[in-house]
């Protein structure tokens, strides 16, 4: 099991690449370099031969001239033991041994079909010259090592056939042959001596190499890799909190980087997911309320519509006999005051006043009525919105002394204008105004604050107060038509309904903040950017 796990690993692959690579080239580097060192060694060898049979040759030539056989011998055996030399012959062009190293051979005769002999007597007819290629030849001896073989022909020279002592007709080429034999023996220890240094260098070479280079790709390519493994392991545990310790600036480095950075990634979406998982109700809450609101607010726009229409409707009908009771009672009271008859009751006159002021307020009411239902058409031009808040402060600032209300405002220098119907806004501000007023019954602070949101085009209006605050559960119902929470009847409930109207016909919208006894805020946001001109508004 370990050794296929070993075998499977990139780093042992590497190594092994490496190695076969090395024991190759090395095998291929050792093979040329051994043939060239066995053939410069031949090379020396023969010439060496090539010398030693041009040696004999010279050596001899004299007494050979004189017929001086004795010499001749001597020659050739003194030579013939020295070291290297395996034996030395002359040969007659009958092959029969003229002279000889070894004495027993002297006289003997020689096959022609023999290696020395072969190479001239191959054909019919005795080759009167040799290539100095084919005067060499390599056998084995009987003592089983090699032996190089040199034949060097002995040519008749002028001066052997001219000799008074052995005369040779001028006709013959050839005399005869110096068969010279060295022996390889030497030269092959020294190229197995040569092949074993090489082998035992290599070997040494591709272990040091080899040794280096598997701790270099230990710890340089197995550890990072075995620690991205890990690092991979522990992922699918899910574990993302560990760390790969590689530091090198390599590829691999960057690998392990890439992959930290992937960790990372991988840990922040679990995250996110975890925390989607966590608060996965509270989202569905939130999405459910929302829904809720969004449901309630088309309940209340339907609300407003049917209202709109029922008041049209009702104020047209009230509003032709208010006018007759009004002007009635008016006529009947500047009667009675141009009369001046004693002695009738003044309490007439009182109750006449009171019918009068109360068709006034039916009339006021009849109004607000009408200008809720309205299907009105809106003028959009440019306007700054500092001005519009200023004129609206100025029509209720009466209000404000009486009721000992403070007014704070926040507004910026920079430039608020916006694209609104002024009177409308002046109207919806009117109408907030006066609500925080009379929710500080004793006094208090009035806060404006105007907020330029540039980025996003929008303008924000906080209307804040220090009265004694709306209950959270009535809050998503005070901008219902009538709904009112003054006790006295003072009020028709009408008046932030509008407001709410005019910032939705504005494409803006309104939200409230109040807490009991601190205080309210009403934030309206209106685009800056709305189309100029007159455009019609269906309710």
């Amino acid at each position: 099991m370990f050794c296929t796990h070993f075998l499977r690993l990139l780093s042992f692959k590497l190594f092994a690449l490496l190695m076969l690579l090395l024991i190759i080239l090395f095998s291929f580097y050792m093979y040329i370099n051994l043939k060239l060192h066995t053939s410069h060694l031949m090379a020396n060898v023969i010439a060496s031969a090539n010398r030693t049979s041009d040696l004999i040759k010279k050596s001899t030539r004299y007494s050979m001239l004189k017929n001086q056989k004795e010499d001749v011998d001597q020659i050739i055996t003194t030579l013939g033991n020295l070291q290297g030399v395996d034996g030395i012959r002359i040969y007659n062009k009958k092959g029969l041994i003229m002279f000889s190293g070894r004495k027993e051979e002297t006289g003997e005769a020689v096959d022609m079909k023999a290696e020395a002999c072969y190479v001239c007597h191959s054909e019919k007819i005795p080759k009167k010259t040799l290539p100095s290629i084919n005067r060499t030849r390599i056998f084995y001896s009987q003592k089983g090592y090699r032996v190089l073989g040199l034949i060097n022909p002995i040519d008749n020279e002028p001066d052997c056939s001219n000799a008074s002592c052995h005369a040779h007709p001028a006709s013959i080429k050839v005399l005869g042959v110096l068969d010279v034999k060295m022996s390889l023996a030497q030269v092959d220890r020294n190229i197995r001596e040569s092949e074993n240094k090489m082998i035992f260098f290599a070997v040494l070479f591709i272990l040091t190499v080899g040794i280096v280079s598997g701790v270099f790709i230990w710890f340089m390519v197995h550890n990072p890799v075995k620690k991205l493994t890990i690092g991979t392991q522990e992922i699918s545990k899910g574990n993302l909190d560990y760390q790969i310790d590689v530091k090198s600036k390599d590829e691999i480095g960057q690998l392990a980087k890439s992959f930290a950075y992937m960790m990372q990634e991988l840990k922040k979406a679990y995250e996110e997911i975890t925390n989607w998982s966590k608060t996965l109700e509270k989202r569905v809450k939130e999405k459910s309320e929302e829904l809720e609101r969004t449901q309630a607010h088309i309940v209340r726009v339907e609300k407003m519509a049917s209202l709109g229409k029922l008041s049209a409707t009702v104020a047209h009908e009230i509003n032709n006999p208010l006018g007759g009771i009004l002007t009635y009672t008016k006529l009947l009271i500047k009667k009675l005051e141009k009369l001046n008859i004693q002695g009738y009751d003044e309490s007439i006159i009182k109750f006449l006043k009171i019918i009068e002021n109360e068709s006034k307020r039916c009339g006021r009411i009849v109004k607000d009525l009408l200008v809720f239902a309205k299907s009105s058409s809106v003028n959009f031009q440019q306007e700054n919105l500092k001005n519009v808040v200023e004129k609206s402060l100025l029509l209720v600032n009466h209000h404000l002394e009486i009721k000992n209300v403070k007014v704070e405002k926040i507004m910026p220098d920079a430039d608020l204008t916006i694209v609104c119907d002024t009177n409308q806004i002046q109207q919806a501000l009117i109408a907030l105004f006066i609500n925080s007023v009379e929710a500080m019954p004793n006094g208090g602070t009035l806060r404006i604050e105007l907020i330029p949101e540039t980025g996003k085009n929008l303008i924000q209006i906080k209307i804040s107060d220090t009265g004694v605050g709306i209950k959270e559960d009535i809050i998503p119902n005070i901008f219902e038509p009538f709904f009112t929470t003054k006790k006295d009847g003072s009020g028709l409930g009408l008046g932030l309904s509008v407001g709410y109207g005019i910032i939705k016909k504005h494409e803006g919208d309104i939200a409230v903040d109040s807490k009991i006894n601190e205080g309210t805020t009403f934030t309206i946001i209106l685009p800056t950017d709305l189309p100029k001109g007159e455009q019609k508004v269906v309710e």
